[in-house]
């Protein structure tokens, strides 16, 4: 970090945000543009017409934004995994969670039944405190 980014922390009068370079086309370049390339930080090289790639840059794409999947499970159904909740990593916990689907659940809310990497025991009841992990 250099010294302005220091005093704009400590002001608090400017935000940074990761950025991440997206270089496309790859599969048009030589191999010494390529070996250039490589070493850029925080960057990622594809080709979408080729599809090369793509997947590490989704992948990449949600470890720099800090996202997690939340998938829900209707009583008596099978989860959705098409259509998951998407939060920041952040703010994870049951009652977070709650807020983003609907303010007025939290209030009537007792207990959630949650299976996955962030419990002991599939499934297993949790209060609203509980901080959910990605998928």
């Amino acid at each position: 970090a250099t010294a302005d980014q220091l005093i704009d922390v400590i002001e608090k009068n400017r935000v940074y945000i990761p950025c991440l370079f997206v270089f496309n086309k790859i599969d048009q370049i030589t191999v010494e543009e390529l070996d250039v390339l490589e070493r850029v930080p925080h960057s990622e090289l594809i080709s979408a017409h080729l599809e090369w790639n793509l997947q590490t840059l989704l992948e990449k794409m949600w470890a720099y934004l800090h996202l997690i999947r939340i998938y829900t499970k209707p009583r008596g159904q099978i989860p959705d995994y098409s259509s998951p909740v998407v939060m920041n990593a952040s703010k994870t916990t049951i009652e977070d969670f709650c807020l983003r689907i609907h303010r007025q659940i939290i209030k009537s809310f007792k207990y959630a039944w949650v299976w996955g990497s962030s419990v002991r025991h599939n499934p297993q009841k949790v209060g609203k405190e509980h901080k959910l992990s990605d998928e």
